[in-house]
């Protein structure tokens, strides 16, 4: 049973403070093309990269608890790090901006994109964050570990320039930095509840989320929201880059810190966690004719557009495991939409070249 009502869970949410940031809710819409072309289950789509800011995207439910502490602690700089072209990093950069902040970001080459101006650095450009770019090791996310030294001089060399720099871990998911607790996964507990209204608007109840994981944090909110209402719903996250024996550690932890932060009495179990590992390809960030071929049937099919480095590949793990049998044709499943569409220019030249390809052997 539950321990709590869904308003119950709100009100625990809401003792954590957060700035006026996003869209909410983010739109939820039957996918009847694909669910028709796949002969059921009922897929359904949450449109988090209709959030509002800044090309949309799930990071900024988690930057409107990160940026109320930003300020609380009357800091104002910001520092935080991902890939070359990290919608998270974007999603920072915009918010920051949004509340008189000034965004210093580190990217690192974890792929093989030239550091130009386009797609989401293009869009860093703009806003005038300050751009730090490093090397890095190609077709994984970058480890804490791997870029402390780094943001930490780049947080004394903030001090030195006259800022008070507030350090923001990867991906806002986990405590850490300047963060004491876990808030940004906290937008995503609040994302589930979200969809737990919409649900019974719809009448409808879902018996899976699926969705892209990377850092960990959106996996974990939807998690601890999910055991607090019961633990009905199963949260399957496609990894993107990590293999699932160390990543699920990870998420569980991140999920078990944000359900204490949240005093919850249902505290999420290492069976809640369900990672998928088999659809990382050729590694983070590399697009291949799978990836495009997935890209072109939603577009096709749907009108959406998905990105090449998070939402495709969490798509193409979902097809795959529709037609594997993982799923009864009376299931409900909620395909959460992240965001990170501004990496499809970047990647142009790769996209257009597998599409060629494709029209040539037709």
């Amino acid at each position: 049973m539950p321990e709590s009502s869904i308003n119950a869970l709100k009100s625990k949410i809401e003792l954590f403070p957060r700035v006026d940031l996003i869209h909410m809710p983010t739109p939820i819409n039957k996918m009847e093309h694909l669910t028709k072309e796949l002969g059921g289950p009922e897929i359904y789509i949450k449109r988090e990269d209709l959030t509002g800011l800044a090309f949309g995207g799930n990071k900024s439910r988690k930057l409107q608890y990160i940026i109320h502490d930003v300020l609380d602690k009357k800091c104002d700089a910001v520092v935080t790090w991902a890939s070359l072209q990290s919608n998270w990093c974007l999603q920072t950069a915009a918010a920051a901006r949004k509340f008189g902040i000034t965004p210093i970001l580190v990217l690192f080459k974890s792929y093989d994109l030239p550091d130009e101006y386009d797609g989401n650095m293009l869009l860093d450009i703009i806003l005038d964050a300050e751009i730090k770019i490093r090397d890095a090791e190609k077709g994984r996310v970058v480890r804490p570990e791997d870029a402390e030294d780094v943001v930490e001089e780049v947080m004394q060399e903030a001090r030195k320039n006259g800022y008070t720099p507030y350090n923001i871990p990867l991906g806002g998911s986990m405590a850490g930095g300047s963060m004491e607790k876990p808030i940004g996964s906290i937008g995503y507990v609040e994302s589930f509840v979200e969809l737990e209204v919409q649900s019974q608007y719809l009448n409808v109840d879902f018996d899976y989320i699926i969705h892209a994981t990377g850092s960990g944090g959106t996996q974990a909110g939807l998690v601890a929201g999910a055991c607090a209402l019961g633990g009905r719903t199963k949260i399957l996250g496609i990894s993107v880059s990590e293999g699932k024996e160390n990543f699920s550690k990870l998420v569980l932890s991140i999920a078990r810190d944000t359900a204490n932060a949240l005093k919850l009495k249902t505290v999420p179990l290492s069976s809640d966690i369900l990672v998928f590992d088999e659809y990382i390809q050729d590694g983070y960030g590399i697009v291949n004719k799978g990836v495009v071929d997935i890209l072109r049937f939603i577009a096709i099919k749907e009108g959406i557009f998905l990105d090449p480095v998070y939402t495709s590949k969490a798509m193409y793990a979902l097809i795959d495991l529709v037609k594997k049998g993982y799923f009864s044709g009376k299931d409900k499943i909620v395909f959460y939409h992240t965001g990170g569409t501004p990496a499809l220019f970047p990647n142009k030249g790769l996209i257009t070249s597998f599409l060629r390809d494709n029209k040539a052997r037709a």
